[in-house]
């Protein structure tokens, strides 16, 4: 038999490198029997590595290690050293003939992190290409995004007819109703009446109002001669409008005891409800979605009244959102009322908030982005089971996160990757103070371009392309926001269903009519179709007519290029010229009507 005494580590591990991966509890070849011990009593099949001090001598000088037992697969990655009487148990500080060889973990990979939730964390290899593969069952989209075959048959070419996809006639005549009831009951009344075209052009004027970004202008001025909206005079009476407005209600007040035992939002969740039902039933997102709270500003008195001092607006009722991120279309919410006793006691309120936005959309294969309130590994872990996956920051203060992890030192651009059962954990150094940590069950494969200057990792890029959907419905909503002052939050609320629905009807507009049309010109077109009138009309009466009092520009030749006026002591820089000596002049040197210099006149 031969000797192994000068046998090398590098040979070892060529030897363990050779064999294959699935191989790992086979049993060894006659030439590794010298080398490997195939540990049986071991729950986990693993070899331990030790070197026969002289081969053809007794078996009692062979010194076995159990307690530097390794998988094998660990051990192809290892590095190993040598050594001379450092091994534990019966070898611990025997001088024997010749010297062992002892392997020791060197490799971060091989260190497990558990978490105090018991999250088991494996750091991960960070690759510099996208290296493809087959995509997990839970990334692969089932359903084609676009308007869905209801809202196609449903569409009659108008702007309109995609506004009713969304405020239907159902929602009017429900508004009507409870209007009627509320101006009969206050005036004792009966003959009292909304008729639905009226409530159209009621709509129609809070919409004008919004594009014409009046929102903040006083009822009473919209109707002034001089500075009001044209529009509003010409198609209702000021004290018709102030006279709806005061009646305007979303419910029955006679009903209205009992069902706020059940609901804090039964002033108007029937006309909400209906909103959010016509909008999942008219549109299918694409496979990217994004969840976030929208802060609606308001100051009104409500029992779920929210105060957030990192928004702008410090106040105002909040609504958790789902929004597609390629058309911004709003698939899903609610509102936030306070403890929800439907909540499971296990179940935190950010799992519970991305469940209920998702519930339409589990099992297509979407994926769902979010910020570091709602993401946990439970969370992506249940989203798993229903074939949709989550990407979103989290937060250090997590269980699921280990105190190692968290405390982390990593230099400026630098990325570690750790992989549990589920997930995949990017931890990055994007800024000196400021250590970003991506949870992500999309991403296998975590890789960086070697060649940009803060070497992002793939996770990191997909959550700044996706992280936006709500703010950006967010912001379009109060750009031609038809928020006015009022101390009724159910009217408040309607505020915000009407500027969500022009969103909303402007995507599918665009989607069915298969044409471009900027928000502002379809809300000015949805008030004209809802009224009968030209959009012309919306137009204020101080742009729509000149003022003759203001003197008309002097025309003179105009050059490309600023030269400096050539009259003496004047420093201003003008692209015009005297129309007869063809010098440069500015404005303030004209002494004719028409542009001639004081020479030339």
């Amino acid at each position: 038999m031969p000797h192994y005494r000068s046998l090398r580590p590098s040979k070892i591990l060529e030897v363990l490198q050779n064999l294959p991966d699935d191989q790992s509890d086979c049993e060894p070849t006659e030439e590794e029997r010298h080398i490997l011990h195939l540990d049986s009593e071991s729950e986990e099949s693993d070899y331990n590595i030790t070197q026969n001090s002289d081969s053809s001598r007794d078996d009692d000088h062979t010194h076995r290690d159990s307690d530097d037992s390794v998988p094998l697969s660990t051990l192809r990655s290892a590095n190993l050293r040598r050594g001379r009487g450092r091994g534990r148990g019966r070898g611990r500080g025997h001088r024997g003939r010749g010297s062992r060889v002892q392997t020791e973990i060197i490799h971060h990979n091989t260190i497990v992190e558990v978490s105090s939730s018991g999250v088991s964390w494996t750091p991960g290899n960070l690759s510099v290409l996208n290296q493809p593969g087959r995509r997990p069952r839970q990334n692969i989209l089932t359903e084609e995004a676009g308007p869905t075959a209801f809202a196609k048959r449903c569409y009659k070419g108008s702007i309109l007819s995609a506004w009713k996809l969304i405020i239907d006639d159902s929602m009017l005549r429900h508004i009507q109703k409870c209007t009627e009831t509320e101006a009969r009951r206050q005036l004792e009344d009966n003959t009292w009446t909304l008729p639905l075209n009226e409530l159209d052009t009621f709509i129609a004027i809070i919409y004008a109002r919004g594009a014409c970004e009046a929102k903040n202008i006083a009822v009473n001025d919209l109707w002034d001669k001089n500075w009001g909206i044209q529009f509003c005079s010409q198609n209702m009476a000021r004290n018709r409008f102030k006279e709806i407005m005061r009646f305007l209600r979303f419910d029955v007040r006679t009903e209205r005891a009992e069902r706020l035992q059940t609901d804090k939002f039964a002033m108007i969740s029937e006309v909400w409800n209906k909103f959010i039902h016509n909008s999942i039933s008219c549109y299918k997102p694409g496979e990217n979605l994004s969840a976030d709270e929208q802060l609606f500003s308001t100051k009104v008195r409500c029992r779920f009244l929210q105060f957030m001092g990192k928004k702008p607006d410090k106040f105002g009722i909040k609504f958790w959102l789902c929004v597609d991120v390629d058309s911004k279309y709003l698939c899903n919410g609610f509102p936030y009322l306070g403890r929800d006793e439907s909540r499971p006691q296990n179940q935190s309120l950010g799992e519970h908030v991305v469940l209920r936005l998702m519930d339409p959309y589990l099992n297509t294969g979407r994926n769902i982005t979010t910020n570091n309130f709602f993401t946990s590994v439970s969370l992506a872990k249940k989203l798993i089971e229903k074939l949709t996956s989550i990407v979103g920051t989290v937060n250090k203060t997590r269980r699921d996160i280990p105190a190692t992890i968290k405390n982390a030192s990593l230099s400026l651009y630098e990325t570690h990757i750790y992989n549990s059962e589920t997930c995949t954990l990017t931890v990055y150094q994007g800024k000196p103070s400021k250590l970003v940590m991506i949870l992500s069950s999309l991403h296998s494969n975590v890789f960086v371009d070697p060649e940009e200057a803060k070497k992002k990792p793939n996770t990191v890029k997909f959550y700044n392309a996706t992280k936006f959907g709500v703010d950006v419905i967010d912001q379009m909503a109060k750009k031609y926001s038809v928020k006015a002052p009022s101390r009724r939050w159910p009217v408040q609320v309607f505020y915000n269903i009407l500027d969500l629905a022009a969103i909303n009807s402007w995507i599918l507009y665009k989607k069915l009519s298969e044409k471009k049309i900027s928000r502002k010109k379809f809300i000015l077109d949805l008030a004209r179709e809802l009224v009968g009138q030209d959009t012309s009309s919306l137009m204020t009466p101080s742009s729509s007519q000149p003022d003759n009092s203001i003197a008309p520009e002097p025309e003179g030749e105009r050059s490309g290029k600023r030269k400096r006026c050539y009259v003496q002591k004047c420093r201003n820089k003008t692209n015009k010229s005297c129309i007869s000596c063809k010098k440069p002049l500015c404005g303030s040197c004209n002494v004719n009507k028409e542009l001639k210099c004081q020479k030339c006149a």
